[in-house]
């Protein structure tokens, strides 16, 4: 099929390494086509970028595969590159020879109209040939290098955490269930299901987090991140919850509460200013057609200094605000959305980070702090959505963590091997966790977590 002979779209329109009058061979599918006596018009595209390729076919009689080349038929098209005379386009393809590779029926849903976000959900196995979801899917494999980059060029290491699990890293429960028992015939002992007879001689989840695991990497090679799926069993179904979503999750060694802020912002910041410079095609068209706010709101969080603020601060600047809350604010109780923004947008006017969260309403393995009241847990908040980033330093003292544990009754047993890590060469240790989707929804000004996830998974919703 001629694959590593073909030029794809994108270095077509932007690059100028492609000289007029260049014989090329484009694979693409059909956007649109139109046909007359003495012409044809087709628009192709190949996925590689946001733009078209037209294709001109003159004597469209000498191409008898026009006749059953309708939208979005995949199709192999070569010719001459040469300048177009039409508005909006610098090049266009003179046809020499035209082939249709997989039909398409007039019954194809994508039209040259524009189509509800919702009704693309039903069919989002066509989705991603639409404009909108073709620059998210496009954005969303840029940034999944930003990435890596960003941490490999800092000398962390990529870290393959299991997607099965016994523990829960939160210590939250909703968690997914995996099991090879009959669901009608599970083995019993003593009233209980008798998990010694399942597929891992254990009770078996799918993981919330790799936060765990990464301790163990980073108390062993010093700096290291995960970059995976993780899986909430938690029957939400806002825009901003998926019960399978991917989540960052660097560890550092021998770091404190202050070197984690400081790299939860300068990742941020980065990201942020990759998707500007190195996705410039795909933002120029989300603040279009999605949020015409989305380039300020990423370069004012570039360009700011992140405020820190304590938790107790927080509560006391909340309280005493003449703004009107739907949740009241408390000492002890978490921040809503609305109180994040109202911070970041009112009164600081910039991304801020509140720390030193109270023990209760926080998880086991942050690091109690010496009131005893309060944790080394961060969020790092920014306008528009609130928090972002959740992190801490970690808790790497033996007795504290026993302590802590028995406080919130966690069963200490699954968790025999994370104390060790505390027994053998303890060492300080931080981290935090980006939820990817959440930032594409941020970068992009897309509304609705379904719509920067290729294939969503949500209450009563696995299709695909």
């Amino acid at each position: 099929m001629d694959y590593f002979k073909r030029t794809k779209i994108a270095r077509i329109l932007t690059e100028d390494a492609i000289a007029l009058n260049q014989h090329i061979l484009v694979l693409g599918w059909v956007r649109t086509i139109r046909t007359a006596k003495k012409v044809a018009f087709i628009e192709l595209n190949d996925g590689s970028c946001m733009g078209n390729l037209q294709a001109v076919v003159g004597q469209p009689d000498r191409f008898p595969a026009l006749e059953n080349i309708l939208t979005g038929a995949a199709v192999r098209a070569e010719g001459r590159l040469v300048e177009s005379p039409a508005k909006g386009q610098k090049y266009e393809l003179e046809v020499t020879g035209l082939e249709l590779v997989g039909k398409s029926d007039q019954n194809y849903p994508l039209q040259k109209k524009r189509h509800s976000y919702e009704f693309l959900r039903e069919i989002a196995h066509l989705r991603p040939r639409t404009n909108t979801f073709g620059a998210v899917n496009r954005i969303r494999s840029k940034i999944a290098f930003a990435i890596h980059r960003f941490f490999q060029d800092r000398g962390f290491y990529y870290i393959h955490t299991p997607v099965i699990t016994a523990s829960d890293a939160e210590g939250a429960g909703d968690m997914f269930r995996v099991t090879t028992f009959d669901l009608n015939k599970a083995p019993e002992k003593d009233g209980q299901i008798d998990f010694n007879g399942d597929f891992f001689a254990s009770e078996a989840f799918l993981t919330v987090s790799g936060q765990l695991e990464a301790e163990i990497a980073a108390l062993a090679l010093g700096d290291v991140y995960t970059f995976g799926p993780t899986f909430r069993a938690e029957n939400s179904n806002t825009s901003r919850h998926a019960s399978e979503f991917w989540m960052i999750e660097p560890e550092m060694a021998f770091c404190d509460l202050e070197g984690n802020m400081q790299v939860a912002t300068d990742f941020l910041k980065y990201l942020f200013n990759y998707a500007l410079e190195e996705c410039a095609d795909e933002m120029a068209f989300f603040g279009r057609w999605i949020d015409k706010t989305v380039r300020k709101t990423l370069e004012h969080v570039i360009s700011s200094d992140f405020e820190r603020l304590p938790y107790t601060e927080a509560v006391k600047i909340l309280t005493q605000s003449k703004q009107k809350f739907e949740f009241p604010v408390a000492w002890g109780a978490d921040l809503q959305s609305e109180h994040e923004r109202h911070l970041t947008e009112k009164v600081f006017e910039r991304p801020v980070i509140v720390y030193d969260y109270p023990k209760k309403i926080k998880a086991f393995y942050m690091r109690v702090n010496d009131d005893g009241k309060t944790v080394r847990a961060m969020d790092v908040l920014v306008p528009k959505v609130g928090e972002i980033i959740g992190g801490s330093q970690r808790e790497e003292r033996y007795d504290v963590l026993k302590e802590h544990m028995e406080e919130k009754n966690i069963d200490l047993e699954p968790y025999r091997w994370y104390f060790d890590l505390r027994k053998y060469g303890t060492a300080p240790h931080a981290g935090f966790g980006l939820g990817f989707d959440r930032t594409l929804m941020y970068i992009t000004g897309m509304a609705n977590i379904r719509d920067v996830l290729p294939f969503p998974r949500v209450p009563r919703w696995a299709k695909f």
